[in-house]
């Protein structure tokens, strides 16, 4: 079986999304099936092709148009590009399934590329891009282009051949818009537990480099988004340091809140205790998370966090590390309260700080803890059984008609 995937962006670019798309082709590839990869004008590559860390792909060139750069009409322009690389790599490769990944652009040149040569389409929805846009200043929520995503998105629902999302949040919201549930397949984000170790020993060498050796470290790995809550978190320490003075906060990662967090935290006068880290190469991530005792998720309250489930909490699960979290609706769909996590009120400083002391008071309760949150991503959140339910999918779309 042959399923050519089509992609907002691919390695070498850094992000969640990127991290889900290798998580899913290679597990693929362990399967047997044959997959290929196109990613979008917005992948920002020169190539037509190129190989990535093993990986081949096929790149799409910008629409070079004067009308391109107008607004609105560059994404017109991206799902023009992209249906017309689509069409020459779908007539050389012949796959059996096109396999279009978020956001709604790749899903409407597929469709047309996909009628066009009598191939069956797949719609994966990863998040809704209209909220993160609006939460990133591109846009209000409600505004034009926010409605025009929202209307992209929708009139693309209603044509693909089938609809996979990553969570039940995602799925119960499009179940409201009127989507039939039995279109809609879940394939809920997860991770190679085999790839980290349960709990592994801290590196002494980097924690000493970073001068957190022998201190309760609490810590966040991930883009800096302003709905990720990280300034909350900042706010939070003042009130913890009190009662642990030797509490350390890792930074691990960027994003376009990093100014306003290091001036957050030269204002509260944290410069000793809030370490930036700057972004990591994937293979040392384990290396931070090795250091770190307590990863706090303070995700804010809004409609991206409380449709969306993130990767991140999962990885550190993998390892056995303990977490705190916000009670958004992502997070509760992963974090078990007591269990294999703590959760505390959504955009409440003091909140956090309460679930963070209450750990830091409680060391007898980080073993079980630790495993039971591996014990959960080993049993529930690997990548073998989420991939798999792809099958299905892909077979349904293939049987002949009777």
């Amino acid at each position: 079986m042959r399923i050519l995937h089509i992609l907002d962006h691919s390695a070498p670019l850094h992000s969640g999304y990127t991290f889900r798309t290798l998580a899913i082709l290679g597990q693929q590839r362990r399967m047997g099936w044959d997959t290929l990869h196109l990613t979008s004008a917005k992948q920002g590559a020169s190539e037509a092709e190129q190989h990535v860390d093993g990986w081949h792909f096929f790149r799409t060139p910008p629409e070079r148009r004067w009308w391109a750069r107008l607004p609105l009409l560059a994404q017109l322009a991206v799902i023009t590009s992209l249906a017309r690389r689509l069409r020459q790599v779908a007539q050389a490769a012949r796959p059996h399934v096109l396999h279009a990944h978020s956001p709604s652009l790749n899903a409407i040149a597929a469709l047309h590329v996909g009628r066009a040569l009598a191939i069956p389409v797949v719609y994966e929805i990863r998040a809704f891009w209209e909220d993160a846009a609006a939460d990133q200043g591109h846009g209000r929520t409600g505004g034009l282009r926010y409605r025009l995503s929202r209307a992209l998105e929708t009139y693309a629902l209603r044509r693909v051949d089938a609809i996979t999302t990553i969570c039940d949040g995602l799925r119960d919201d499009l179940i409201a818009r009127g989507i039939p549930a039995p279109r809609i397949t879940v394939i809920p984000n997860a991770v190679d537990s085999g790839r980290f170790l349960a709990a592994p020993p801290p590196n002494r060498m980097l924690a000493r480099r970073l001068g957190v050796h022998g201190k309760v470290v609490l810590g966040f790995i991930g883009s800096f988004y302003h709905y990720e809550g990280l300034a909350l978190l900042v706010q939070a320490l003042p009130g913890l340091l009190k009662l642990a003075p030797s509490l350390q906060l890792l930074l691990v990662g960027g994003g376009p809140q990093g100014k306003e967090l290091r001036a957050l935290v030269d204002q509260l006068g944290l410069q000793g205790k809030v370490i930036f880290c700057g972004r990591a190469p994937h293979a040392q991530i384990a290396e931070y998370y090795s250091l770190v005792d307590i990863l706090i998720y303070p995700r804010l309250p809004m409609r991206l966090t409380e449709l969306v489930t993130p990767l991140k909490p999962l990885e550190a699960m993998a390892q056995g590390r303990l977490i705190v979290a916000s009670d958004v609706g992502g997070h509760r769909e992963m974090i078990e309260h007591g269990k294999t996590g703590l959760l505390f009120k959504a955009g409440d400083a003091a909140a956090l700080a309460t679930q963070v002391q209450h750990l830091i008071s409680h060391p007898e309760l980080w073993p079980t803890l630790r495993q039971q949150a591996r014990a959960y991503v080993e049993s529930e959140r690997n990548w073998h059984n989420s991939v798999a339910r792809y099958g299905a999918i892909y077979q349904r779309l293939l049987a002949p008609v009777p």
